[in-house]
């Protein structure tokens, strides 16, 4: 590289993002993740030993999975070579393996492939991994903010370690933006500038333990500022909400934290708390979920969880979902929270979801029974010779609209699938059902 070459390097690195421009170069200097690189932690175990295996790092956006993977490298001495699953395909693959193995063979050395969003490989690259990071030609180093579970096969997940990282914390945030501000070489030190801690507070909950959006913020609202105000100045909270009215709030809607809040949606309205069911509602909202998504899975739950407790409950989730789709956002977030509300508060039983469970166990164990000859249909006079339909009481013939007789085929004429709960309406079915069994007793016309 000659002086041109090194000076043009140099403006470029200065040319970069703060949040670039920051990262750590070296472990000591790593903030967050104590439970991963604290004094005995197993990640700085494995790094002090020099006995590092291929990894996947997992963790939400910010949290230092990209430096923490670079460091790695650098620490167990390996050549590091960066490979993207967006860009690059298996002729790629098969090109960085072809020099790790001779660069292995030739001098010793191993090569640490860093793949970050690991999550987006297809099949094919995945498989194309395999054999070479067994063999331990590539130290891989993948970085993801979703679930490995989902998102990798069995087979190169069991020839990793998982790591997962945590959203920083708020004095960790604190201590990343206190740092940008005094650093004279690769911050804002040389600069003088500085916040107020009103600003400070601001930015670190906008940031939602997220370093690279702190960051970002920071260097933004201080270019806003500094355009009206002496450097000297002081950056006001103002700035910071110039930048963002409101941090974007830590969400992929086709990812784990999608995952994770829709699960506590669905929990709180189960539980029958209203007020954690809006919350996070309003949170799956503001984070621009479908609407229609989160209206069908209280479709599900009025059924599952709800039932016959309170039969109305499905008819508001229905027409909920229906209203979604006539007026959508942001009006539709009024029956969206009307039916969440309702449905929280509303008696719970779990019978119906535990009926077809049943059901379904006893057909898959039983076979196709045969139907009972009284229930089939006969309509044609071969039929009706042979037996269909014969013996067959109609309901409505009778007192009450009811007669006791066999439903259920040969062998399960004695099974309960349906078993309602004391709640809401299924209190009266319960009371009905035991009237009809007992008749049925009394009669021998039924299962009893």
């Amino acid at each position: 590289m000659d002086l041109f070459e090194k000076a043009g390097e140099e403006r470029a690195a200065r040319m970069a993002p703060l949040a670039d421009r920051m990262r750590p170069r070296s472990l000591e200097a790593f903030v967050g993740q104590a439970h991963l690189l604290g004094e005995g932690a197993p990640l700085r175990l494995l790094i002090d030993a020099r006995e590092i295996p291929s990894i996947i790092l997992w963790g939400p956006p910010g949290s230092g999975k990209t430096t923490l993977a670079r460091l790695i490298a650098l620490q167990s001495g390996a050549h590091l070579d960066a490979f993207s699953a967006v860009l690059s395909g298996v002729k790629e693959i098969r090109a960085i393996v072809s020099e790790a193995a001779a660069r292995l063979r030739m001098h010793g050395r191993r090569t640490a492939l860093f793949v970050d969003e690991i999550h987006r490989f297809n099949k094919a690259q995945q498989d194309a991994f395999l054999p070479h990071v067994e063999r331990g030609t590539i130290l891989l180093l993948g970085a993801t903010t979703e679930n490995p579970s989902f998102e990798i096969n069995g087979a190169l997940l069991s020839r990793c370690r998982i790591f997962t990282l945590r959203p920083l914390l708020s004095e960790e945030l604190r201590g990343i933006v206190s740092c940008a501000l005094v650093d004279r070489e690769r911050g804002l030190g040389a600069s003088g500038v500085s916040l107020t801690p009103d600003a400070l507070e601001l930015l670190v909950q906008l940031a939602d333990g997220d370093a690279r959006r702190a960051l970002t913020l920071l260097e933004g609202a201080v270019s806003v500022w500094t355009t009206k105000h002496p450097p000297t100045a002081p950056v006001g909270p103002e700035a910071v909400r110039r930048m963002l009215e409101r941090g974007p709030l830590l969400y992929d809607k086709g990812g784990e934290y999608h995952y994770d809040v829709i699960s506590a949606f669905i929990k709180s309205l189960r539980g029958s708390d209203p007020d954690a069911a809006v919350y996070w509602l309003a949170r799956m909202l503001d984070a621009g979920e479908d609407p229609v998504f989160i209206a069908r899975r209280m479709v599900i739950l009025a059924s599952e969880d709800v039932g016959n407790a309170d039969p109305q409950a499905l008819q508001v989730a229905v027409a909920a979902t229906e209203a979604v789709r006539l007026v959508g956002l942001p009006e539709g977030r009024i029956p969206l929270a009307q039916a969440a509300t309702y449905l929280a508060c509303a008696p719970k039983s779990n019978a119906s979801y535990v009926a077809i469970d049943r059901a379904q166990a006893a057909v898959r164990e039983k076979g196709a029974l045969a139907v009972p000859l009284h229930l089939r249909n006969a309509p044609t006079d071969l039929l009706q010779k042979l037996g269909y339909g014969e013996g067959y009481q109609y309901p409505h013939d009778y007192p009450g609209h009811h007669v006791p007789q066999h439903y259920l085929p040969e062998g399960l004429d004695k099974e309960r699938f349906y078993e309602p709960s004391e709640e809401g309406h299924e209190r009266e079915i319960t009371e009905r059902l035991a009237r009809w069994r007992k008749r049925a007793k009394e009669t021998g016309g039924g299962s009893s």
